[in-house]
């Protein structure tokens, strides 16, 4: 009984992951695709500020790579976690392997302390 309840909790955190990402994107605080993200990387204005990226798990090795460098070099917290197919859907795209929060700390915050209880 005791690995269905840590299994129910597994999902259930899956769902609140799942619904912060919808939530961030319908406030507009979430861009996703590499050529978006990258774009604003380099950009990182004050109206696309870079607070977290998340990378999905089944991403391409050298799109991790190139992704994990920017943000290490443009000083921006990056996370791998999930599937394209999960995390794609809980904000309505398709096939979407790189996703970005910007310009609001407090989803950067949630989002990363879900995955991170998550792990």
């Amino acid at each position: 009984m005791s690995s269905f309840k840590g299994s129910l909790k597994a999902v259930q955190m899956n769902r609140q992951t799942a619904s912060m990402f919808s939530l961030c994107r319908r406030a507009g605080c979430m861009i996703s695709g590499e050529q978006a993200v990258e774009l604003a990387l380099k950009e990182n204005s004050k109206e696309k500020k870079i607070l977290l990226i998340v990378l999905a798990q089944d991403a391409s090795e050298n799109t991790k790579k190139k992704f994990l460098n920017k943000a290490e070099y443009y000083n921006v917290n990056a996370v791998v976690y999930g599937s394209k197919e999960k995390l794609s859907a809980a904000i309505g795209e398709f096939n979407r392997s790189v996703f970005a929060v910007i310009n609001n700390q407090s989803f950067a915050d949630n989002i990363n302390r879900l995955i991170s209880d998550n792990s």
